[in-house]
């Protein structure tokens, strides 16, 4: 994957737990030179902290349940 430095990348994926998948997807994303914008998860997992590891980065869930 080639990203330009204006590459603007939004993240989707199913679940956010522990964020560490998220954070390592970003991580990848601006290796290759583009900027994560926002991330959407349709399931947070709440009580595991996820959330609070996204801290700085545009974030949104559809549905929140308890761990």
């Amino acid at each position: 994957v080639r990203c330009t430095p204006d590459t603007r990348v939004v993240v989707v994926d199913d679940v956010l737990a522990t964020g560490g998948t998220a954070l390592a997807a970003k991580e990848l994303i601006e290796r290759v030179g583009g900027t994560v914008s926002s991330m959407i998860f349709l399931i947070e997992l709440l009580g595991l902290g996820g959330k609070d590891r996204l801290a700085g980065i545009p974030n949104r869930s559809i549905l929140s349940l308890a761990a």
